[in-house]
């Protein structure tokens, strides 16, 4: 199936790893125009000729962003339209939040996921839909958690800013519809990822068990026996951003193995 994302231009946001690293490697091998960026410009440099050296996609670049500062998010537009003079998908996603219980998360931790997990949202958003008006076509597609559906045990910044990104993505697939401006949300169940090992070992310190017994127990949940694969999830992430998405929008969609069982 042709996607129709050959030389489309795209922006991958925390992308030098990860479920955004994945996401932004299938994008470039549909051939598109794609933008990577985070915090650190060694790993956005690797992640790069990563990209280019698996997928033969020479149209892969990089700009340093810390997703919590207006004026890095306001850059990173700015080069991907000097670069292909707009934007044709946008791909939300930032850091998870840390793990913790309520009475021990700070008003600076409180800030902190908000800005980072859903004012950040907010921002490239906001951004990327002029330009995507003006073209009366566009697809945005926000990488959330599970946590959206079902909340998750030590997690109660994911638990409260994942769904603030929902009723964001919902409001606006109403309000761009006219635009032809396609917008999704898509929550990782348990994907192998740094962030899930991150939230196992302090799942294991919290319980004295090993990291391997907390994975162990975890995979009992998961109907199909075994962690996802980053490039399972971001399949999910092309398709609702591709060519081949042309009527699914405001919809909350979770890469899971069946694990969540709320409807």
């Amino acid at each position: 199936m042709d996607l129709g994302l050959k030389g489309k231009s795209v922006i991958v946001t925390a992308a030098s790893k990860g479920l955004g690293k994945a996401s932004a490697l299938e994008f470039a091998k549909e051939g598109a125009h794609v933008l990577i960026s985070s915090r650190s410009k060694d790993e956005l440099k690797s992640t790069v000729e990563e990209i280019k050296r698996e997928t033969g996609n020479d149209h892969v670049a990089y700009i340093v962003c810390d997703m919590k500062k207006a004026d890095d998010i306001e850059r990173l537009v700015e080069k991907a339209i000097s670069w292909n003079g707009t934007v044709d998908v946008l791909v939300n996603n930032a850091g998870g939040p840390p793990a913790g219980k309520f009475l021990d998360i700070t008003d600076e931790e409180w800030y902190h996921a908000f800005e980072l997990n859903l004012l950040s949202f907010v921002r490239t958003i906001r951004k990327v839909v002029p330009y995507m008006q003006k073209q009366k076509r566009g697809a945005i597609v926000s990488i959330a958690s599970s946590s959206m559906f079902q909340s998750l045990d030590n997690l109660v910044l994911s638990n409260t800013m994942r769904p603030g990104v929902v009723g964001l993505s919902k409001t606006l697939a109403r309000e761009l519809a006219e635009d032809n401006i396609l917008i999704n949300t898509v929550g990782p169940g348990i994907i192998q990822t740094d962030r899930i090992n991150d939230l196992y070992q302090f799942t294991a310190e919290q319980q004295g068990v090993s990291i391997d017994q907390v994975i162990e127990e975890e995979v009992k949940t998961i109907p199909m026996g075994r962690l996802g694969k980053p490039e399972e999830f971001a399949k999910a992430i092309i398709f609702l951003g591709s060519g081949a998405n042309t009527y699914i929008t405001g919809q909350t969609l979770v890469v899971d193995g069946g694990s969540v069982r709320a409807l």
